[in-house]
């Protein structure tokens, strides 16, 4: 068994889409729209050269400071429980860290809470666990509903969503809500109600020119752009991410006018059928809170996904292994401030934008 630094992304692609733990963020199709980070991919092979294991890993500077910061989302790849093969990928990365002088290397994988097994193994590894959040505190939502679509016919996944979620999907169609798979050239429109969507939610939104991106490294083959229409106008979109054997419901977007029509709940549908089509074995519908108290402001996101019944997840959330331990507390500390100042600085300039200039109250955002 030998740990590397990979140069044949084809052998590594191949790796990822064929391994039940293979994600498009551990894809070099992710790595080119994350082109701001300097991406490394580590591998464990064997004595032939087949892959065991990996890990690809974004590094980046942290402003002020003469560290970076090493992220592996949704990593690693490999057995879960294979103690040797994920102290080898460790071992590189901590060998990787001295080249890049990185004061934390930050894990949240695809792993849910309830593996024990790997509880004890990332214990022994001495790795910080941050799994307390409970909203959308984390870089990776750590709530998710996911859908057993494997051999399920499309009779027999309606048949199983929620009466209501079935009535919503028919609803849509009743009322003459159409669907498509949207072109490059749909991008500005699908952006501009994510704006809309992002300031009646408060959440920050990607640029335009993200979403370009993002289409340019993976459309065709592993990105779709759906939207959905009613009387001639755009009025919702989504974009999802296929890879390996899951697709991933990444962004939504709906426009706050004609939300009785039930657009959301047809491009839902029609995604999971584009999984189901291509064989994909999960469908996964992101994030939603871990507070379910019908009070949280996002319980409603966790009603809608829950009416397609699949299953409430919980992965292990966040895990930091300290390389640096002051430069660690001190940049954990500033974090917190600047994504919450980000959020707010987002929020009020786009207001001002949809205002003509003047900020909105409360009341008239839309």
């Amino acid at each position: 068994m030998r740990t590397t630094t990979i140069a044949d992304m084809e052998q590594y692609s191949r790796f990822l889409q064929a391994h039940p733990k293979g994600h498009f963020m551990q894809s070099p199709d992710w790595a080119k729209v994350k082109s701001n980070w300097l991406n490394k991919v580590i591998v464990v092979q064997d004595d032939d050269g087949s892959i065991k294991g990996s890990m690809s890993i974004l590094i980046r500077k942290i402003p002020f400071l003469n560290y970076t910061l090493m992220y592996s989302p949704r990593g690693p790849v490999c057995d879960i429980h294979d103690y040797e093969t994920l102290k080898a990928l460790l071992d590189c990365a901590k060998e990787l860290s001295k080249t890049h002088k990185s004061y934390v290397l930050k894990l949240d994988p695809d792993i849910e809470i309830e593996d024990t097994e790997f509880g004890e193994i990332i214990r022994r590894f001495n790795f910080k666990s941050k799994s307390h959040s409970r909203n959308f505190e984390g870089i990776q939502p750590r709530f998710v509903f996911r859908l057993n679509i494997k051999d399920k016919t499309e009779e027999e996944l309606l048949k199983s969503f929620h009466q209501k979620t079935r009535y919503n999907i028919n609803l849509a169609v009743r009322k003459g809500v159409t669907s498509k798979v949207g072109s490059r050239e749909d991008l500005p429109e699908f952006h501009r109600i994510m704006v809309e969507t992002g300031v009646r939610d408060k959440f920050v939104i990607r640029s335009l020119e993200y979403f370009e991106k993002m289409y340019d490294c993976l459309a065709p083959d592993h990105l779709r752009l759906y939207l959905a229409y009613y009387e001639g106008r755009i009025v919702s979109g989504t974009l999802a991410i296929l890879y390996g054997n899951k697709c991933w419901y990444l962004y939504g977007a709906s426009s706050s006018e004609y939300r009785n029509v039930m657009p959301n709940y047809l491009l839902q549908w029609e995604m999971i059928k584009w999984a189901r089509e291509m064989g994909c074995e999960i469908y996964d519908f992101r994030g939603v809170s871990g507070d379910l108290d019908e009070n949280n402001p996002l319980y409603g996101l966790y009603k809608f996904k829950k009416g397609f019944n699949g299953k409430f997840t919980e992965f292990v959330g966040e895990l930091d292994y300290v390389l640096n331990p002051y430069v660690y507390f001190a940049v954990e500390k500033g974090e917190k401030l600047f994504r919450e100042l980000r959020r707010k600085i987002f929020t009020f300039k786009a207001r001002l934008k949809g205002s003509g200039g003047k900020e909105p109250t409360e009341n008239s955002e839309g």
